[in-house]
């Protein structure tokens, strides 16, 4: 079992701009005051170089395109609507955003196939949508794959018991907590785990400061240390320039990369650079209008692909 992969699957934009359905409980979002074209094109200039910086170390990158067919702002970031597992299982996930429902492609399960790797069965749960239950993917469920582990802030799109429900299925054990912003003075949950944490191979970089139950926290730090993770805490104001939307992926010779947008290292201190660096070399990528009109950042774009190849 891998916590990492070499294989990543991204989806090309060609209609993006904010996504006024998500905005209602993702408050990363922010409008841009120009047009939705130029923000397409803005987007898509910002995806081709991330794509590049990608390839350029090695790491397995499959671009497919978005169709002009659905209205699909966010098709962006695929790793909310699927999960690729070492057995050959796919994941298919219930969705908050009816328009994001849309972004759930056969033909891009069929271009993995063309690509070699080997889809046995898949697990859908996107019924759960039909009575309003959301469990967005990676975006929702932080997966410690070596040590069957899986991390779950709670939020209007990550429901309790399907969340418990995937573990079940998936045979991980769940780790529950809600993640927590200050919103206009309030504090509301945050949309998704995967903006206040990241798991890595020997690491963990996660807002603590987001957990505000302090039995939460320490549950959340325990299993974290007792699977061998170092700690690296981030500010709540670091994670709002989503230092906590990161993802360790494999290049070429195996080399481990810590993927993240350039806002995010950006917003790092010398002291947690020298941390990071410690496990790993970091590439970051310039996503500000992505991250400004999307309220994702370079995690969400990229959905780990961890299939087996076929005839293996």
């Amino acid at each position: 079992m891998h916590q990492t992969t070499n294989t990543i699957l991204m989806i090309r934009p060609v209609n993006f701009r904010m996504n006024e359905q998500t905005a209602v409980n993702n408050y990363f979002q922010e409008d841009l005051d120009i047009k939705n074209s130029e923000i397409n094109a803005k987007a898509q200039a910002e995806f081709d170089a991330f794509v590049e910086k990608l390839r350029a170390v090695g790491v397995n990158v499959i671009v497919e395109d978005d169709d002009k067919v659905n209205d699909t702002p966010d098709s962006i970031f695929p790793n909310n609507w699927v999960s690729f597992h070492e057995n050959g299982d796919v994941a298919l996930y219930p969705m908050f955003a009816e328009n994001r429902r849309k972004e759930r492609r056969e033909e891009l399960l069929d271009r993995l196939e063309e690509e070699g790797f080997e889809i046995t069965n898949i697990m859908d749960y996107t019924s759960a949508e039909e009575d309003h239950f959301f469990l967005e993917g990676t975006g929702s469920i932080i997966m410690d794959r070596v040590h069957k582990k899986a991390y779950c802030a709670l939020s209007p799109r990550a429901d309790e018991e399907l969340f418990i429900e995937f573990c079940e299925d998936f045979d991980y054990f769940p780790v529950i907590f809600t993640a927590y912003q200050t919103v206009d003075d309030d504090r509301l949950p945050i949309y998704h785990t995967n903006v206040m944490m990241c798991i890595a191979e020997t690491f963990a970089v996660i807002c603590l400061d987001s957990i505000d139950d302090k039995k939460e926290r320490k549950n959340v730090v325990d299993h974290l240390k007792k699977d061998g993770k170092e700690v690296i805490a981030i500010t709540e104001a670091q994670m709002h320039s989503f230092a906590g939307n990161m993802l360790q992926v494999r290049g070429a010779d195996e080399k481990r990369y810590l993927v993240m947008s350039k806002a995010a290292h950006d917003s790092l201190t010398s002291m947690q650079i020298a941390k990071l660096s410690m496990h790993c070399e970091m590439l970051y990528s310039d996503l500000e209008t992505i991250e400004t009109c999307g309220g994702g950042s370079a995690r969400c774009m990229m959905a780990e692909v961890f299939l087996p190849k076929a005839g293996r």
